[in-house]
């Protein structure tokens, strides 16, 4: 369907991977090989649907995949409208293809590829984690592989090593719950109500996050891998004990606690992560790369340890197509494209 290798490109980005109806704009010089000085976000829309879960405390995957068949034309039309592009200016589409909820992916999925196959340009299929990394190359035009990117959202809490574009080595990954998963059960035994990460963020804004020394699961020596079940039942039991009278401790206490918690194995692993690839720039990206805590203590960990550190700013860490846009962009830079019989993977490895 055309090489748009070397060209100015206009991508459209789509992503239905969860409960995110998004699309988005990005225009680049389509010297996308090595680095991103040309690139312009020209729109970004996320039609959200948390108010829709919050009722049921977590995403209903069969609601989801409802709302986004009634939403992603009207969210794809103002897209376009913002960028002020018409459909004859793209010259890629890109959709995430997985990880995520399977009935989600496939209204994006199926909407991108009718879109690519009218307009004869490129499809690129993204990986949803891929793309959360490939956020941090919006905003941070100078950035170059290689790095090591800690990726922690509600699903995915994995640790990459980004050798170059396309070439990624996880180096750990999380062995039961993401950190964002856990954030929402927290949350939730603590009466903090959904989503819980930014529940969370705020009510340890006034707490002590030493209040509550909760167990920190480093595991094996040397591993680069996560646990957080172990400290989510920590939690659970902490919050029983006090419910009865036998803690006199409050929500906020509770909450700073868990939270640094989570916050001091992600940073402590990230920092080593990096150090032990030699590389001078670690990044993080996903919804829990918001949290305040996490990035004030990665701030100061990779500034220790002489290391710059990157991240999208809040907007692009949660899911949104503009990074799906931008991992699109780097591929077609590259004169690469996805088959239109590429299926969703709901369990789509990154490697």
């Amino acid at each position: 369907m055309g090489d748009a290798r070397g060209r100015a490109s206009c991508v459209l980005g789509i992503e239905t991977s969860c409960d995110e109806t998004s699309a988005a704009v990005l225009q680049g010089d389509g010297s996308g090989e090595t680095f991103s000085p040309g690139l312009r976000l020209r729109s970004s829309v996320v039609a959200s649907q948390v108010r829709l879960h919050r009722r049921f405390g977590g995403v209903v995957p069969e609601v989801a995949s409802r709302r986004h068949v009634e939403t992603i034309i009207p969210v794809i039309d103002q897209a376009l409208r913002d960028a002020g592009v018409a459909l004859s200016d793209l010259t890629a589409v890109a959709a995430t293809r997985g990880p995520g909820l399977v009935g989600a992916i496939l209204v994006g999925l199926s909407a991108a590829k009718t879109m690519a196959l009218a307009l004869k340009v490129p499809f690129i299929g993204v990986n949803h984690i891929e793309a959360h990394m490939y956020a941090n190359f919006i905003e941070h035009p100078d950035l170059r592989p290689p790095f090591v990117c800690l990726v922690v959202s509600g699903g995915h809490t994995d640790l990459v090593y980004l050798r170059d574009h396309g070439s990624y080595e996880v180096m750990g990954r999380t062995r039961d719950d993401a950190a964002g998963e856990a954030f929402d059960k927290v949350a939730r035994v603590l009466g903090l109500g959904y989503p819980g990460g930014p529940a969370i963020d705020d009510a340890a804004r006034g707490g002590d996050p030493g209040a509550v020394r909760f167990p920190r699961a480093f595991l094996e020596e040397g591993s680069y891998d996560f646990s957080f079940s172990g400290l989510k039942t920590a939690v659970v039991n902490f919050v029983r004990k006090t419910e009865t009278g036998g803690v006199p401790l409050g929500i906020a206490d509770i909450a700073a606690s868990f939270q640094e918690a989570v916050v001091d194995v992600l940073v402590k692993k990230t920092v080593r992560a990096a150090l032990d690839k030699h590389v001078s720039t670690l990044a993080v990206a996903g919804g829990v790369a918001a949290n305040s805590r996490l990035r004030e203590q990665l701030a100061r960990g990779a500034s220790e340890a002489g290391l710059r550190l990157v991240s999208p700013s809040p907007a692009l860490c949660t899911d949104n197509a503009a990074m799906v846009a931008c991992a699109g962009y780097f591929r077609v830079a590259r004169g690469e494209a996805s088959s239109l019989d590429v299926p969703a993977v709901p369990d789509l490895d990154l490697e």
